[in-house]
């Protein structure tokens, strides 16, 4: 896969994430904070990793942990 190919798919995986997350509205200020988190670590764990799936993968795990120390 090349590295356009990748970043395209890197963007569109953010849009759907957040259009999911706009019918989301009755979750808490944490929730929201934990999900944003999750999927902007994921986002950037792929990009910084060339796509990897472990790579995305801890991107996800590090930017929720993050997210949801932000939203106490």
């Amino acid at each position: 896969m090349s590295i356009n190919a990748k970043r395209f798919t890197a963007a569109m995986l953010a849009a759907t994430l957040v259009l999911s997350l706009s019918g989301c509205s009755n979750w808490s200020k944490r929730d929201r904070n934990t999900a944003i988190g999750a999927g902007a670590g994921a986002i950037g764990g792929s990009i910084l990793t060339n796509g990897s799936g472990l790579g995305t993968i801890g991107g996800a795990a590090v930017g929720g942990i993050i997210g949801h120390q932000v939203g106490k």
